[in-house]
């Protein structure tokens, strides 16, 4: 099984997840986030002074599947979060070696689905 959390623009989420939803995955965890890189913040006013923003706002989007399904989800959230502007986000993939499903006891892949 593998998990992908993908760090993602806010306004892209409802195409993400339609994206994802169309290749088979059956469900995820959303979180809003925020954090910086190479998109760096800006400035603002307020009340006369000034300051700056680090930390933008990002979506969250954690998903376990199959491993058969990973190349598929990949592309999906490639093509709906991509804007080829900077900011677009991460997408970071690990190998999970076991899953339980609290309510049942089931395990593995039957766990996700």
């Amino acid at each position: 099984m593998k998990k992908i959390e993908a760090i993602i623009k806010p306004f892209r989420l409802d195409e993400v997840k339609q994206a994802l939803t169309a290749v088979g995955v059956s469900g995820m965890t959303v979180s809003e986030v925020k954090g910086f890189g190479r998109q760096k913040g800006h400035t603002e006013l307020y009340r006369g002074a000034e300051y700056t923003v680090d930390f933008l706002p990002k979506v969250k989007i954690e998903v376990l599947l199959p491993e058969e399904l990973l190349s598929s989800a990949l592309d999906a959230i490639l093509e709906s979060a991509q804007t080829g502007k900077i900011g677009d986000g991460k997408i970071f993939v690990t190998t999970v070696d076991e899953v339980i499903r609290i309510r049942t006891n089931e395990r593995g892949e039957e766990a996700i689905r």
